[in-house]
């Protein structure tokens, strides 16, 4: 949000320079990230004087060129080369001299230099009238009144130019009473008046209307709820046109462009005083009746952007006598009933309307404005009436407006202020030092904060209405450090912690033993958003009032966020991808779903390129690696099975105890085009809840290493297609044999020199007796007892 600092102290008056200002509202809590200079002609004409044409010849060396002497100052004369077709002997004009820098439209300059045109020398420029920001005409230089303009004045001395600085403040959503000037002006004060600092600030209050007649517009709020208190009034014989300069430089200063006076004056209250207003055409009304609360769902609406929109039916809508709708309210006008050139006589609205209904229509449609991000954040209810005198004041003044008739309101229940209990020992409590009771009651008088009552540990305030995001204890104590200062608390000498160690049974623990392996083996971490937009709502989790339509679902997997985020890398010419993500999916079953997981997602090379190993593109078998390596620290027994998954064009399921735990396979063609990735991925999904159960079954113990050497043995299978090494690895898991510990598929063939349908598996089983060197005969024994089992499950032939 920007504040002009000229705009401030309209409400504020203080001596404290700009950037003073800046650091007393970061402290609290209006954080200034930044000050901006504004002028309202770039430059602001330094280094442009007024001069005279004394003469003016044809150049020697160009056709479209003359040569022309100029006075300038004090009888010095300057030669300046100029292409203008209109400059000519006599002509007092404005001259840039050396070293004046103009600036365009972009804020980009040049700088005047002495310099040769065609061979004559030129020591400066007489300018037309765009090349100053003075207006678009650039079809000759600027010819000035000779009896009005003085040769050898400054050319700025004619004009009453504004300069400003300006305000960037990061603004927290809660922070609805500072956005505007004069909330910003009255939080400062409140930390001025309060810290020694010389301030003063005078309360803005409703202005004392004159009027004229009587009119015949009547108003009716359908719903008190949704719209607790409205304005209105009706000025005639209006004269739409431009703003005069002051108005215009305020609101060009924060970065608004002046429309016209109407306009200008409803933009100027509602960044002055926070209140949006809304002007309607009072002709286009139709019955002269003005009538607030919803249409029917369906209803066709043409809002001042060109756009036709269909309404949803819970919107607050601003209708006509005949319920046609004119606007919706705290949202966006309407086209058919909104203020233009031709526009005579008004109807101006100020209003509250409920924050909630604001907020469930602008971000139904789609629609962010200055006026919807107040009312949805809650405006204030007392100030509607100030606003909206300010404003007809303004347009009496400015557009010679008449008000016609007394203003129309409807405000049936008074927004209550917020009554709270504050204790002294709960302050003490929780800002850990203590401040003086005359000085907190200090504090809350500087913000507006009513003492109802003493009583014995503390006060029974009043909080005003416009501070919507103070309604707890909690949050008055807040505003109490806010204005006495973060900066006054001292920070404890010593800190006291214990640490907890985590357990087994801790899920945290095995996120945290994951996140470093996977980051060892080089993976990176993200994050992403949980609300997303699905092309399948199937079984989808959709928000009642989601902020965007592209925000509307909560996500079902956590392959598309990574997919996301592996185009915006490969866009970037980063395409070697490593990603993994810890986070929850979203379903709506028989009842709502949640569920954590771990995602990961791999794709382009392998191993970065370098001098020793040649280019490899990572693939399914390199990320089942990565799977095997993590659940190797769960020490569970699984099953691979193959899966079925549109997600994928490849996959398998681990599977412990009937029950999916990991998901992995090539993420689907269809998947990538919709993404534009346009090389292999390749996805895998583990289910933490159910990884953590089965991790705190089999506690994992420690052993000495082995005296005795591992004895290896392998077996060449002559197997039936069919038979997958899945099969083999369970049946050969399954031998009585304590010696077995560790089984491996090295080799697998398939073609010439086998019978048909028959492939070849080559296994390694390695054995230890940890006690004593195993046995010839007991080694025979265990592998003769593998082999009659392959033969018996799967008809297995020795091969060699």
């Amino acid at each position: 949000m920007k504040i002009s600092n000229n705009w401030l102290k309209d409400y504020i008056r203080t001596e404290l320079k700009t950037e003073r200002i800046g650091e007393f509202l970061t402290d609290i809590g209006l954080e200034v990230e930044g000050i901006e200079k504004f002028e309202s002609i770039k430059g602001s004409l330094q280094g442009i004087v007024v001069g005279k044409v004394l003469t003016c010849e044809k150049h020697p060396n160009a056709d479209k060129l003359k040569k022309t002497t100029v006075e300038v100052a004090n009888g010095k004369v300057l030669h300046i080369v100029c292409g203008a077709p209109n400059v000519e002997a006599g002509q007092t004009v404005p001259v840039a001299v050396v070293g004046t820098k103009i600036y365009d439209k972009t804020g980009n300059f040049f700088e005047i230099k002495e310099a040769k045109i065609r061979g004559e020398v030129s020591q400066g420029m007489i300018c037309a009238e765009n090349e100053l920001g003075l207006g678009d005409d650039h079809g000759g230089i600027m010819v000035l009144d000779e009896e009005k303009y003085e040769v050898g004045k400054n050319f700025a001395d004619y004009f009453e130019l504004t300069t400003d600085e300006v305000l960037e403040i990061g603004l927290t959503p809660n922070r609805t009473d500072a956005m505007s000037h004069y909330g910003v002006a009255r939080d400062l004060h409140a930390y001025l008046s309060t810290n020694k600092q010389n301030s003063e600030f005078e309360k803005v209050s409703s202005l004392v209307l004159n009027n004229e007649g009587s009119h015949e517009f009547t108003l009716e709020v359908e719903d008190a709820q949704l719209c607790p208190r409205y304005i209105g009034a009706v000025i005639e014989n209006v004269k739409v046109t431009d703003s005069p300069s002051w108005l215009k430089d305020r609101l060009k200063a924060i970065g608004l462009s002046p429309i016209n006076n109407v306009v200008d004056i409803t933009n100027y209250i509602l960044h002055g005083y926070g209140q949006p207003l809304h002007a309607f055409d009072a002709d286009k009304i139709a019955g002269k009746k003005v009538k607030v609360g919803t249409v029917q769902e369906g209803t066709k609406f043409r809002t001042l952007d060109g756009v036709e929109r269909t309404l949803n039916g819970s919107e607050i809508i601003i209708k006509d006598g005949n319920d046609q709708p004119m606007c919706i309210a705290g949202v966006f006008g309407g086209a058919d009933s909104g203020v233009s050139a031709e526009t005579e006589n008004i109807f101006l609205e100020s209003a509250y309307f409920n924050p909630v209904a604001v907020r469930k229509g602008a971000k139904f449609h789609g629609l962010n404005t200055d006026a919807s991000f107040r009312f949805e954040r809650g405006v204030d209810p007392n100030i509607t009436r100030t606003a909206i005198t300010h404003a007809v004041k303004l347009i009496q003044e400015l557009a010679e407006g008449k008000l016609v008739g007394e203003l129309l309101e409807e405000y049936p229940k008074k927004i209550e202020d917020q009554y709270v209990i504050i204790r002294f020992s709960r302050i003490e409590q929780i800002l850990g030092t203590k401040i003086h009771r005359e000085k907190v009651k200090e504090i809350l008088k500087a913000l507006e904060i009513q003492v109802l009552n003493e009583i014995q540990n503390g006060y029974e305030i009043s909080v005003p209405a416009y501070r919507a995001d103070v309604t707890r204890e909690i949050d008055v104590i807040e505003e109490i450090l806010r204005i006495y200062g973060y900066n006054k608390i001292d920070a404890p000498q010593k800190i006291s912690f214990t640490p907890v160690k985590l357990s087994a049974q801790d899920q945290d623990e095995l996120e945290n033993n994951w996140a470093r392996t996977l980051q060892s083996l080089g993976f990176n971490e993200v994050m992403n958003n949980s609300l997303t937009s699905v092309k399948d709502e199937t079984d989808a989790v959709k928000l009642l009032n989601p902020l965007s339509n592209d925000l509307a679902f909560m996500r079902k997997s956590l392959m598309e966020g990574l997919l996301q985020n592996a185009i915006y890398n490969i866009n970037r010419k980063n395409q070697d991808i490593k990603f993994f993500e810890f986070g929850k999916i979203y379903h709506k079953r028989e009842k709502y779903e949640e569920r954590k997981q771990l995602a990961i997602l791999v794709s382009g090379r392998e191993v970065s390129e370098n001098w020793l190993q040649p280019k490899s593109a990572t693939s399914f078998y390199n990320l089942k690696a990565y799977v095997k390596v993590l659940l190797e620290k769960l020490a569970v027994d699984y099953n691979e099975v193959a899966l079925s998954d549109e997600r994928f064009s490849d996959a398998l399921a681990y599977e412990a105890d009937g029950k999916a735990l990991v998901r992995i396979g090539k993420v689907a063609p269809q998947m990538l085009k919709d993404f534009d990735i346009d090389q292999e991925c390749f996805y895998a999904e583990i289910e933490l809840e159910f990884a953590q159960e089965l991790r705190s079954k089999n506690e994992l113990k420690f052993s000495d290493i082995p005296k005795f050497n591992k004895i290896r043995r392998d077996l060449a299978l002559l197997l039936d297609k069919s038979v997958n090494y899945q099969d083999l690895y369970q049946t050969a898991k399954k031998n009585k044999s304590p010696y077995i510990k560790n089984i491996n598929l090295f080799d697998v063939y398939e073609g010439k020199n086998l019978p048909e349908g028959k492939k070849s598996y080559a296994m390694s089983f390695e054995l230890l007796n940890e006690e004593k060197t195993l046995e010839e005969k007991e080694i025979a024994a265990v592998m003769d007892s593998l082999v009659k089992s392959f033969q018996k499950e799967f008809n297995a032939e020795l091969r060699g």
